[in-house]
């Protein structure tokens, strides 16, 4: 619950952060903090380990996948789209987890499945509007494309980790994905923005604070311990709050208007994710 909480919040405080400093370097920072909260973590319980020789193609995967494409562009596409509007594509997630395991892990495509992705699909075309959509606008198909290919990269994550699962402590395991990614990050960030110009004020040190050891470092670690301790499909229903709190967080916060296609939009997503999610947990509560 605490993680649906702190990621729904934070998609406000992300796009109140990207004014203070590039995206790509809040990113890299945020994320580097992260590691760094986690690995002090370990080293105050004296708990450290280089990761086993077998866990790093996995580890390597995750960092890209999970951690550095998805982040780097979803704080990109923050530039220009609203926060619950992002919030809200991004966590399609689930709606491509059903197809990408019938093609590469043999999974049944369900009647369920195609129910859920059709109704996904539905809403993601209510919140583009194609009607109303200028196809001519760059800006807003970059951000719509930028949090549509973040969603994808977390749902290959996701398949890659049921293919390869790792038998070492997910607290033992996240620091170093943080790191690894935060690498990847910087040396994106150095190509593309140079050295990070940073605006600094309380405000920008108070985001990062909490970005860091609790956006990144907790929320990475408790999702991923939760994923391993319940049934997959648990932890996606859990995370359907997220856009949720996101949507109506960054109504308050950054006083984002709740047009009615977003709310439509927001049910139908909702309701494919909860369709393929709930029919997946009752078949695997029957094996």
């Amino acid at each position: 619950m605490l993680v649906v909480v702190f990621w729904g919040v934070n998609w406000p405080i992300m796009k109140l952060g990207i004014q203070y400093l590039s995206p790509l370097w809040f990113a890299a920072t945020r994320i580097f903090l992260g590691s760094l909260f986690l690995f002090g973590l370990l080293a105050f319980q004296g708990r450290v380990r280089l990761p086993a020789k077998a866990d790093w193609n996995i580890l390597v995967t995750i960092a890209i996948f999970q951690i550095a494409l998805p982040t780097a562009l979803i704080h990109s596409g923050l530039l220009f789209l609203g926060a619950g509007h992002s919030a809200i594509l991004v966590f399609t997630m689930p709606l491509w987890v059903a197809p990408l395991a019938f093609f590469f892990l043999g999974e049944r495509f369900s009647v369920a499945n195609l129910v859920g992705t059709i109704l996904g699909l539905a809403g993601i075309a209510l919140l583009v509007d194609p009607v109303a959509f200028d196809f001519t606008d760059r800006t807003q198909l970059i951000g719509n494309g930028f949090m549509l290919v973040s969603s994808f990269s977390f749902a290959i994550a996701i398949i890659l980790m049921r293919r390869n699962p790792s038998p070492a402590p997910i607290i033992q395991l996240v620091p170093w994905q943080l790191f690894l990614g935060s690498i990847i990050l910087i040396l994106t960030a150095l190509s593309i923005d140079g050295l990070p110009k940073v605006q600094w004020s309380s405000s920008l040190i108070a985001i990062m604070a909490y970005n860091g050891p609790i956006a990144s470092g907790f929320c990475f670690w408790a999702y991923l311990t939760v994923s391993r301790s319940l049934p997959a499909m648990n932890t996606a229903v859990g995370s359907m709050g997220v856009p949720v709190i996101g949507v109506i967080s960054s109504a308050f916060i950054l006083d984002e208007s709740l047009a009615l296609n977003v709310v439509s939009g927001l049910v139908l997503i909702l309701l494919g994710v909860l369709t393929v999610t709930l029919h997946d947990l009752r078949r695997s509560r029957s094996r």
